[in-house]
């Protein structure tokens, strides 16, 4: 049996930039950027003090009274982007059947600030202190769980745990569930880890930008790149088969039209890193030759090392400055579960409008990246974009994405 065509025909997006798809790329065209000292805590005693914050949410507004104590700000930002993306693609879920509904998410870190909260709880007041919700909210599969409850989603439901490549794995998962039976698949990710613990957690990897300059804080690619800047919020995204699509009379943003996931030898392996014959696969997925891809989505990690491997591998596949590359998480910083989606939203409002967003304080790329670096909007049709994502630990995902029938605006 042929495969049926997957298409994404709703986004839902809270992001640094805006909540809402029109007023996420609105920023994103207009370089507006989302980064700034951290607000949720006082960050002085921290080495990193600039992040990506998501501008104005308040969870009562946008989600069930009787969630927001029970819940984590990751799964609240899921829940808004669930509904916002199921209105886009006018997806009704009472009046579909349940099992033929899913729900695949990506997850990063989990409920971070609320488990801080109630550790708060139990160091200083003691167990009985504790919540009982504290059992769910931290819990990696809890936003899979509250969006399928909420609307009735019975269907086959997961969560995929490959930090930043995980937004792209979910949508490679989403489109085998379409060849199984599933009708609707609610597929993205979020992540919300701005508390204390939170903060100290990613801290770990050595790779946060410490710089206090939120315009020069994340500068990927660039000779003075330090790091990267954390950020919080992502994207949910309706995928659906073509015909269903069809079927109901609503045009999609775009056909998830390849996929391929890889890792990473071990380090000092003589193995070569997995990002370049990842690419290839997925591009080979999607019957796509690399001549005919019109923009990469970066990683983007802004860490010279990595920085580095990535350019190579896309040397590799493209050719010296062979294909535009950006990276508009220069405006959000990296969302890990959630960053991958929010690039996918992007990348089909980019194709939509025919325009390439930029790359934030970038300008010429540091000595040996030779990559046709994006740094001021372009406009021109974009058939096809690849967004590639790669997850500390090894983790190396690649999506190749075709453009839909919906009206540019």
């Amino acid at each position: 049996m042929t495969a049926p065509t997957a298409v994404v025909t709703g986004i839902g997006v809270v992001a640094p930039t805006g909540i809402g798809v029109e007023e996420h790329w609105e920023s994103v065209r207009a370089g507006k950027s989302g980064l700034g000292r951290i607000t949720r805590f006082d960050p002085t005693s921290y080495p990193t003090r600039i992040a990506g914050e998501v501008p104005a949410f308040n969870a009562r507004d946008r989600v069930p009274g009787r969630l927001v104590p029970q819940t984590d700000r990751w799964t609240q930002f899921g829940l808004a982007a669930a509904d916002a993306a199921l209105a886009d693609a006018r997806v009704d879920p009472t009046v579909l059947p349940e099992y033929e509904m899913a729900v695949v998410t990506a997850s990063s870190s989990g409920g971070t600030e609320f488990g801080q909260h109630e550790m708060e709880r139990l160091y200083t007041k003691g167990p009985s202190w504790v919540g009982a919700y504290q059992s769910i909210a931290w819990f990696y599969a809890a936003t899979t769980g509250q969006v399928s409850i909420r609307h009735g989603m019975r269907g086959p439901c997961g969560v995929l745990c490959t930090e930043q490549a995980g937004g792209l794995d979910v949508l490679g998962q989403a489109r085998r569930l379409l060849a199984t039976g599933s009708r609707v698949v609610l597929s993205g990710g979020t992540d919300a880890s701005l508390c204390p613990y939170g903060l100290v957690a990613q801290m770990a990897n050595g790779q946060l930008s410490t710089s206090d300059d939120a315009t020069r804080a994340y500068l990927p690619f660039a000779g003075d790149a330090a790091g990267y800047v954390p950020g919080e919020g992502g994207a949910m995204l309706v995928v659906e088969s073509a015909e269903s699509a069809r079927r109901r009379g609503v045009r999609s943003y775009g056909t998830v039209a390849g996929y391929a996931a890889g890792f990473d030898p071990r380090p000092g392996s003589s193995r070569p890193p997995a990002l370049a014959r990842t690419i290839r696969a997925a591009l080979a997925d999607a019957g796509v030759a690399p001549a005919q891809v019109g923009v990469v989505f970066a990683d983007a990690v802004a860490v010279p090392d990595r920085d580095a491997a990535e350019a190579d591998a896309l040397v590799e596949v493209f050719g010296p400055r062979g294909v535009p590359v950006t990276a508009p998480k220069t405006l959000t910083g990296r969302l890990y579960a959630g960053g991958a989606p929010l690039d996918v939203a992007t990348a089909l409002l980019a194709m939509r409008d025919g325009v390439l967003p930029a790359t934030a304080g970038g300008g010429r790329p540091a000595p040996g990246i030779h990559l046709d670096l994006v740094t001021e909007p372009r406009e021109g049709r974009v058939p096809t974009a690849l967004v590639v994502a790669r997850g500390h630990g090894g983790f190396t995902a690649a999506l190749v994405l075709t453009a839909g029938d919906r009206t540019p605006h």
